[in-house]
């Protein structure tokens, strides 16, 4: 049987903590005060997502196709 939890755990411990470390580290090179900085972090932080969760279902549907 395959379960898809166990064999892919990494995605769903260790990639939210990625985005949120990327784009405050991110945001704070831009910015110099913690309000600007969360802003553009929480703001990058969803474009991050967003395009990772794209990729995701674009290559689960090119795995589907073929």
């Amino acid at each position: 049987m395959h379960t898809l939890f166990p064999a892919h755990n990494i995605y769903f411990v260790e990639l939210p903590l990625l985005i949120v470390l990327i784009s405050l580290v991110y945001s704070a090179t831009r910015f110099d005060e913690w309000g600007p900085i969360l802003r553009e972090a929480f703001r990058w932080g969803l474009r991050l997502a967003a395009f990772l969760v794209a990729i995701g279902i674009a290559l689960y549907v090119l795995h589907r196709i073929t």
